[in-house]
């Protein structure tokens, strides 16, 4: 989860260096610009919120009866810093990320982890009745990390 708020931030940041919002604001933009793919929920945005406000990266606009906040220079620091690292627009990325997660590629991939998942704590289990099983099982997971790492370079 926190991998995530970590990107619902940044996107956070980039609405408010737009200008001034409230929290339902940001949640209906979050949504739009995802094409409706994803949904904000007050239990994801207003925690991110929190967090930005205790990073200093965010805070509350005085001028406003609502519950309004804004951005601050520590924010826009942390956004060029996020766009540095990026190879294009963050609202492309933020909406290829929903797209994605919404595929039927995604729904695939989640399914065979929650199968592996499974399968790796009954194996994890089985391993310690034995130091042999569990030997195995190290030497398993090693070669299949191995691999990933070989895939992602």
């Amino acid at each position: 989860m926190k991998r995530r708020r970590g990107f619902i931030q940044i996107a956070i940041l980039h609405l408010l260096k737009e200008g001034p919002m409230h929290g339902y604001q940001m949640m209906k933009e979050l949504e739009n610009r995802s094409g409706g793919l994803y949904s904000a929920s007050a239990g994801t945005v207003y925690p991110a919120l929190q967090e930005l406000m205790e990073q200093e990266m965010i805070g509350l606009d005085s001028t406003s009866d609502k519950k309004t906040y804004e951005i601050k220079e520590k924010g826009n620091t942390r956004l060029e810093e996020s766009a540095s690292r990026r190879d294009g627009d963050f609202w492309d990325e933020w909406k290829a990320r929903w797209v994605w997660q919404n595929s039927d590629e995604a729904t695939e991939l989640k399914s065979a982890m929650e199968l592996w998942e499974a399968e790796i704590h009954k194996a994890i289990k089985q391993s310690r009745k034995s130091p042999e099983k569990t030997t195995k099982l190290i030497d398993f997971v090693k070669e299949i990390t191995e691999r990933l790492q070989k895939e992602n370079r």
